[in-house]
């Protein structure tokens, strides 16, 4: 088969994407919080480890794409400023909570790193072994930002992203080396790489803005109804 011709386009892994990162989240903020339950929700959130690298991916796709970098970096700080209450009403049950922060700080903190290490490797004047040793530093600079800061994933998850960013010249070389990056410590991300592999390079039905509301809005909700739960709980 042909993979670019009749492979998955981008707004098909979005939806990937969205419903496993939905199952995920509902079993954490809903299902973990009812007894007897431990099980289904042990399963839903090996489901929705095959969120995150599918956004990684995502996310090198359209730093490669898009026509304005700084403005691809302003609209995820936004999204991650936006997103930040929903997050930690959901998982933490506080309006504002810093030990920890949302995904999209950990997006926003990839493509920075993304365009450090471009910056750096573009200067044609300095020799191979000045550009790798700072290429490298941009990249170690990214992973200890989002451990500093206590993104969800943290270096961990910049480090990632870097993997598909290095090897983005070669489908095989990113499913490989993604697996690589992800099974030692996420090992049912795995899954993630077979909707990868099949992405045909095409951006499909639009929606963008859908699928970036989507996350703060559906904590929100999520949160809601946890909330509702365990109200009826407490009047039994």
């Amino acid at each position: 088969m042909n993979v670019k011709q009749q492979g998955i386009s981008g707004y098909w892994l979005k939806v990937i994407a969205v419903v496993s990162m939905l199952i995920d989240h509902t079993s954490a903020v809903i299902l973990e919080q009812i007894p007897g339950l431990e099980a289904p929700a042990f399963f839903m959130r090996i489901i929705g480890r095959a969120a995150f690298p599918i956004y990684c991916f995502l996310l090198v796709e359209g730093f490669m794409h898009t026509r304005d970098r700084e403005k691809y970096a302003l609209r995820l700080g936004c999204f991650a400023a936006v997103s930040e209450i929903p997050f930690d009403l959901a998982f933490n049950g506080k309006v504002l909570e810093v030990g920890y922060q949302n995904v999209f700080f950990t997006l926003l903190l990839g493509l920075l790193t993304m365009m450090a290490y471009d910056v750096v490797m573009n200067q044609s004047r300095w020799s191979v072994w000045k550009r790798t040793a700072l290429s490298t530093i941009a990249i170690l600079a990214g992973m200890f930002a989002a451990e500093f800061l206590s993104t969800d994933y943290g270096a961990l998850g910049v480090l990632c992203i870097m993997v598909f960013y290095l090897f983005r010249r070669s489908r095989i070389q990113q499913v490989v080396f993604g697996c690589l990056a992800f099974v030692w410590w996420e090992w049912a991300a795995v899954f993630a790489f077979v909707p990868i592999f099949y992405y045909n390079g095409k951006r499909g039905f639009g929606m963008k803005y859908f699928f970036y509301a989507f996350y703060p809005v559906h904590l929100l909700i999520l949160y809601l109804i946890c909330l509702l739960y365990t109200s009826d709980a407490a009047d039994e």
